[in-house]
């Protein structure tokens, strides 16, 4: 299916989102910040409350208020039938991750273009579905990998690419989860079980590899090798202060707790801060109440070592590439710092040290080292979402995939490499990726 440039030219490119939860919402503030560029104009939210506050922060027309993406779709394809138009150029999917398949599924066969948050799905047989079918319908594609688009790593990249530090040789890359990050969302939240979403490496960083993949282009991986497992939040790790209690609201121990639910939520919001994690789980804006009511009753509430999470809260990856570079990966649930990356990058003249918000170059040959710190425009993954928003949005304008430095191919391979990573470290073998990507493919043709 073509592009019709001209389409995108004068008005603002319109968007549907599908999803209103903080991904829905981050993504979409663009469309508050720079009206003439983007605007909401459909969404679909089963939650009454969040579909009420975001229709009413983009002025949707109750008409393109949707309960699900089904109800969504199916007055997409009235529309169709009656105007021959869609009712916006792009939708945003931003589900829950087993439901991504299904629902980019739909809308590329009407021929929207389509921002999906990461990851792409959540099996190998599905990630290639959704490489056929986006390659097949022609549309432009972006994919939730925000780490390319922060100003930090656009500033890093650019010094990579230019090739002044001679070749990059190796790459030691952290991702700090945060103890109360990891407690929310790979303990009680909806990460939490592998069987039900998918495994902790392609939940929470399958960005970090891509970035990783990214920058080591045009090398490709070639080897992985994984260790880890889920260490600390389990039983066994329960002190003993809390006794039989399941809900930290009715714990003795709370007090002294780092997980407790009662800080990380309730706290918050009583000295009001009602933004994340406590408005993510509950329907609407937080109080003492309903977030009150949440913790007696839901899984937020829950003690983090009577919970049934089963996905790793430490990892180790290591890669080599086709060109012999090297990378060391490290996640981990327990620290203070909440998902600020920290980076060596090794190369065969020079060496860049960065924390995510601001790098150190040092060049060899003059001894010289400079430092950097990139404006970061605001938004979280420093910068990155709206990065990425603004550049789907540009790429959708002009009908341009290359804008956005990556197609749905280099995708489905970047998932295919944190596959190969799962597979290590499941079965204790070194994988070989070209190898691992080729027997996949070849089952799923079968």
């Amino acid at each position: 299916m073509g592009i019709d440039v001209a389409t995108y030219s004068a008005q603002p490119v319109t968007l549907a989102i599908i999803g209103c939860g903080s991904r829905g919402q981050a993504y979409s503030a663009y469309a508050i910040a720079e009206p003439t560029k983007c605007k909401v104009v459909a969404i679909a939210e089963p939650r009454p409350k969040t579909r009420n506050l975001v229709a009413e922060a983009h002025l949707v027309d109750q008409t393109l208020v949707f309960n699900s993406w089904e109800d969504l779709l199916k007055a997409s394809e009235e529309n169709l039938r009656a105007s021959g138009k869609r009712l916006a150029d792009a939708v945003i999917v931003a589900v829950q991750d087993c439901m991504h398949l299904e629902v980019t599924l739909a809308f590329a066969e009407q021929g929207y273009h389509i921002l999906c948050e990461k990851p792409m799905a959540t099996s190998i047989d599905d990630c290639v579905k959704m490489e056929a079918a986006v390659t097949k319908a022609g549309i432009v594609f972006g994919m939730g990998h925000v780490l390319r688009y922060s100003p930090y790593n656009k500033a890093i990249s650019d010094i990579v690419f230019s090739g002044q530090l001679g070749q990059l040789v190796n790459i030691v890359h952290l991702e700090p989860v945060g103890y109360y990050h990891f407690a929310h969302s790979y303990v009680r939240g909806n990460w939490a079980r592998e069987e039900e979403c998918c495994f902790f490496l392609m939940t929470k960083s399958c960005h970090d590899i891509d970035l990783l993949c990214h920058l080591l282009k045009p090398a490709t991986p070639k080897r992985v090798q994984s260790f880890g497992s889920l260490l600390h939040f389990r039983k066994e790790s329960k002190p003993k202060e809390a006794g039989d209690a399941t809900r930290c609201l009715h714990c003795s121990y709370e007090r002294e707790c780092p997980y407790s639910a009662k800080k990380i939520y309730l706290d918050p919001v009583s000295n009001g801060h009602t933004g994340w994690p406590a408005s993510t789980i509950v329907d609407g804006m937080p109080d003492i109440e309903n977030i009150t009511f949440a913790l007696r009753n839901g899984r937020y509430g829950q003690c983090v070592y009577e919970s049934d999470n089963n996905v790793c809260d430490n990892q180790v990856v290591n890669m080599e590439f086709s060109t012999g570079s090297t990378v060391s990966f490290t996640m981990v649930a327990q620290t203070e710092r909440i998902c600020e990356r920290q980076t060596r990058m090794h190369f065969s003249h020079g060496e860049i040290i960065g924390d995510m918000n601001t790098f150190t170059v040092t060049d060899f040959r003059t001894g010289k080292t400079t430092h950097h710190a990139p404006k970061n425009e605001g938004g979280s993954h420093g910068g990155g979402d709206l990065g990425l928003v603004r550049t789907f949005v540009e790429a959708v304008r002009t009908g341009r995939q290359d804008l956005l430095g990556t197609d749905v191919r280099e995708v489905l391979k970047s998932h295919l490499t944190v596959f190969a990573t799962e597979e290590s470290r499941k079965k204790g073998t070194v994988v070989n990726c070209e190898e691992f990507e080729r027997v996949a493919k070849a089952a799923i043709l079968a």
